[in-house]
């Protein structure tokens, strides 16, 4: 599945996503966020995608929200009420959150906006030392949004996400290490490779597995412990049914690498 603006590439079982208007630093037109939300949705239902890498084309990742107006979207595509039109965004949020593969966001230049949300919606945050993360909105006159009130107290604790969202500071790729906003921060040239290194071992992983324990991990700030006991029992109840648990005990006693088919 390929567009202009949203390409789609798939080896070996990752799939790369690449916001592709790079004429506007990958700015997000209001009818693509349904391209994003329905290329996550796709993904979810095909066996053969095992894990995601979001990545923005030209050296940056995402500048946010078009909000100037592309040009390239027809009247009538437009919704004549905000609310409608940011259910569509939040409908693209959930589909990458929500997706049950693994997620990786691949980061160079600018997150900003619900670009920078956009990357937290993923599993995963690799950024290279050109990334330079904002969350925008105080200085357009506008709230937080992309599931940035969600996303961000997660990663970073409620205090450093008022100040991130309030004061709409720009920060650069190291102080994104240093507040544990992203996972890792390579060299420029080490970036590609770096990603792909963990993107391969995603795909090479037991799918069911991964994408039960994503579910948990997500669900822990909403669950008792006693809740997460039950699920994780449920889970691995789950796995000990399927091939890919039988291939990993097999593959551990035989002293060899087990191979993963999601069944």
């Amino acid at each position: 599945m390929t567009t202009q603006r949203l390409l789609v590439e798939r080896d070996g079982g990752i799939v790369t996503v690449t916001i592709n208007r790079p004429h506007r630093k990958n700015a997000v037109p209001a009818a693509m966020w349904d391209e994003i939300a329905d290329t996550f949705r796709s993904i979810a239902h095909r066996r053969d995608d095992r894990v995601v890498v979001l990545t923005g084309a030209d050296g940056d990742f995402c500048s946010g929200a078009d909000l100037a107006g592309d040009g390239e979207t027809p009247s009538d595509e437009l919704d004549s009420h905000q609310l409608a039109a940011m259910r569509r965004v939040g409908a693209a949020c959930v589909a990458i959150a929500e997706l049950p593969k693994p997620t990786i966001a691949k980061v160079s230049g600018v997150a900003v906006g619900a670009g920078m949300n956009m990357a937290l919606a993923c599993d995963l945050v690799v950024a290279d030392r050109t990334a330079r993360f904002a969350e925008i909105f105080a200085r357009r006159g506008l709230s937080i949004d992309f599931g940035g009130s969600w996303f961000l107290p997660r990663r970073i604790g409620l205090h450093r996400a008022k100040e991130l969202a309030l004061l709409a500071d720009i920060i650069d790729a190291t102080e994104a290490d240093r507040i544990g906003l992203v996972n890792r921060v390579v060299d420029v040239d080490e970036l590609d490779a770096f990603v792909a290194d963990w993107a391969a071992r995603l795909a090479a992983g037991p799918p069911i597995a991964l994408a039960q324990t994503k579910q948990l991990l997500n669900q822990s700030f909403d669950s008792t412990l006693g809740r997460a006991l039950d699920h994780e029992g449920s889970a691995q109840t789950i796995n000990f049914t399927t091939a890919d648990t039988r291939e990993a005990i097999e593959a551990f006693v035989q002293r060899r690498d087990p191979v993963f088919v999601g069944r």
